[in-house]
Formats: C-alpha cells, sequence, structure tokens
C-alpha cells in the first residue's frame, strides 16, 4: 500500500471514478447505467441490482459493494493503479468480473473508451 496525502488521494480517486463512469457509459449496453455524485458511483441493472464504487476519504480507499461482496483497494505506485488489499487485484478487473457475472457475458472495461 502507498499512503497518498490528502490532495493526491483526492485527485487519483475522483480521477478514477469519472473515468470508471466514463468507460460504463461508453458501454454497447443498454443493461447498465452508471452515476457518479458526491464521490458514489453508482452502476444499477436492469433488474434494480446495484453496485456502489466509493471514495473512502478517511481510509484513502477506493471501496467497491457487488452483490454480496466487497473490496477495498489502495493506491499502487508500482503498478499505478488502485488494488485490492486482500488479493492484489485490480479495481477495473474487478469491476469488469463483477459486471460480466452479472449480465452472464463478458463485459470488458478500457480507460478511454
Amino acid at each position: 500500500m502507498d499512503r497518498l496525502d490528502e490532495a493526491e488521494y483526492e485527485r487519483r480517486a475522483q480521477s478514477e471514478l469519472l473515468a470508471l463512469r466514463d468507460a460504463l457509459d461508453a458501454l454497447d449496453t443498454e443493461d447498465v447505467e452508471a452515476e457518479l455524485e458526491g464521490g458514489i458511483l453508482t452502476v444499477e441493472f436492469l433488474d434494480d441490482t446495484q453496485f456502489v464504487i466509493n471514495s473512502h476519504r478517511a481510509a484513502r480507499q477506493i471501496w467497491m459493494a457487488a452483490g454480496r461482496r466487497a473490496w477495498y483497494f489502495d493506491w499502487n505506485t508500482e503498478s499505478g493503479a488502485w488494488r485490492s488489499t486482500k488479493t492484489a487485484d485490480e479495481l477495473w478487473a474487478t469491476l469488469s468480473a463483477a459486471i460480466s457475472e452479472q449480465l452472464g457475458r463478458p463485459v470488458p472495461l478500457s480507460r478511454g473508451g
């Protein structure tokens, strides 16, 4: 874990949540809607299931809840990515896998569209 100062954390977390929202908005599917408000990214599916990804300022982490599972991601300078504190899985890959599982088909996410 790389401990970020507050300003750097805010910059990185907000940038990541915006990029995730943009990538979700760019998906060629109407099965997923994403809304970002107040540091909370809500991903909603047609069956009213919701995943929540949020900036947790006190811990300086990004937290994700999907179904009955939760992940806590710390910034990793070496990889330049948010990584799970328990598994070292990367945030984008984890969200992609969770969405794919929810929809029953592969849903790749990529930065920049």
